[in-house]
């Protein structure tokens, strides 16, 4: 009896890699990405799905000279191209990112009219039981962890 590495179990995918394939090259955001990282769709799903499946794999990294990069038809960023892709990261700005929700498009309504609320409005007190003893019954009540209500 052989076993492949006892100490460390493989763990990946819950479902059939044919299903998630599929799923992602319908995805609409994942086309995005495989964009905005200059892969080809198919490769860039391979790729995904070869983390997918073995969550304890490390990502890969190679540290290239600039001009190695060229010679091998590349254009290098410089320091300040790099530290302008990361700020558009942190905006949302970048496709496939999240959306930068200090820009988005939707307004609150500030009235708050009809919508529960903690507070009271401007000007007017919270209301309460106004009988002393029924305040009272309340405060004992809130000491003790009760909500008030019947409990099944």
């Amino acid at each position: 009896m052989t076993q492949e590495n006892p100490a460390k179990p493989k763990r990946g995918l819950k479902r059939p890699i044919e299903v998630v394939r599929a799923e992602l090259l319908k995805d609409p955001e994942t086309k995005k990405i495989a964009a905005a990282v200059s892969m080809k769709l198919e490769d860039y799903v391979e790729l995904v799905l070869k983390y997918a499946q073995d969550k304890d794999k490390e990502p890969e990294l190679a540290v290239v000279s600039d001009e190695e990069l060229k010679k091998n038809g590349f254009n290098p960023l410089s320091a300040q191209d790099a530290a302008n892709i990361i700020v558009k990261g942190m905006k949302g700005e970048l496709p496939g990112s999240p959306p930068d929700f200090d820009s988005s498009k939707f307004t609150q309504d500030k009235s708050g009219a009809g919508k529960p609320s903690l507070n009271a409005p401007q000007g007017q007190a919270p209301t309460g039981p106004q009988d002393p003893a029924a305040q009272k019954a309340l405060q004992d009540q809130l000491k003790r962890g009760g909500s008030g209500g019947n409990r099944v």
